[in-house]
Order: structure tokens, then C-alpha cells, then sequence
């Protein structure tokens, strides 16, 4: 399971490190990322992901909802090999997705993790503090 809350900056040309914990989740060094809502990133193990495609494929593609969420994930994922280190590159057209430039939050959502612009996930945590109150 994906827990946590991370801080990260990139270690290279659109090159971050997956945190440790969030690593010990992923059963292999292959990582599914997509676009996510809200503007994140999502990544998935292979296992997770799969159990993902299943839930999008086994509703019917002759329901437009369904047809335009498949296109919406599908055409927007690919695959990433982690390093020795844990060190992956997020392909451009994702990074100008969540306009991830320089800092990044990596947050742990279950089954899978997300990544976040900074600024963009402290309005997101605000908006939902305001919206729902503060968890204590």
C-alpha cells in the first residue's frame, strides 16, 4: 500500500527519486504513470495498475463516459523502469500536465501514489481543509 507524504526535487533532467517507503510498495522496478485528476501524476506498480485496467475495461466502450476515461488514462500512460536508486524520468508531456518544474510532493493514495507540483498540492491540502475542516 502507498502511504505517506514526501518532499523531492528533481535529481536530474525530469529525473526524481521514488522515497524509499513508497519503493517498498512497487513489486518489481517497472512503474505505470498516468495523468491523474486534480493536475497530479499518478504511478502505479504493475499489479495495481493492472487491477486499474481491468475496472476501466470491464465497462462497455459503447458508453461515451467509459470511452472518454479510457482515452483520458491510456493514451496518457507509460511505462518507467526505476533505477538502483529508485530514480525514474517522468516523460515531458506528463510534466507540463501537472507543470512539475522543480519541487514535488509524492503522496502515497493506497493503490497507488500521486506526484504533485508543490504549490499546487498545499492549495489542493488547503481546499480540502477548508472544505471538510482540519483532521486532528
Amino acid at each position: 500500500m502507498f502511504l505517506g507524504e514526501y518532499q523531492t526535487k528533481f535529481s536530474g533532467h525530469k529525473r526524481i527519486i521514488l522515497p524509499k517507503k513508497l519503493r517498498e510498495a512497487v513489486s518489481g522496478k517497472e512503474v505505470i504513470l498516468s495523468k491523474g485528476f486534480e493536475g497530479c501524476i499518478w504511478g502505479f506498480d504493475k499489479e495495481s495498475w493492472e487491477k486499474e485496467a481491468e475496472k476501466h475495461l470491464a465497462v462497455s466502450a459503447v458508453e461515451e463516459k467509459a470511452r472518454l476515461l479510457r482515452r483520458y488514462l491510456f493514451a496518457s500512460s507509460v511505462s518507467v523502469e526505476l533505477d538502483e536508486q529508485g530514480r525514474f524520468v517522468i516523460p515531458g508531456g506528463l510534466c507540463d500536465y501537472a507543470r512539475i518544474l522543480g519541487e514535488v510532493v509524492l503522496v502515497g493514495a493506497g493503490d497507488h501514489f500521486e506526484i504533485w507540483n508543490k504549490e499546487e498540492w498545499e492549495k489542493h491540502t488547503k481546499r480540502l481543509e477548508k472544505e471538510y475542516g482540519r483532521v486532528s
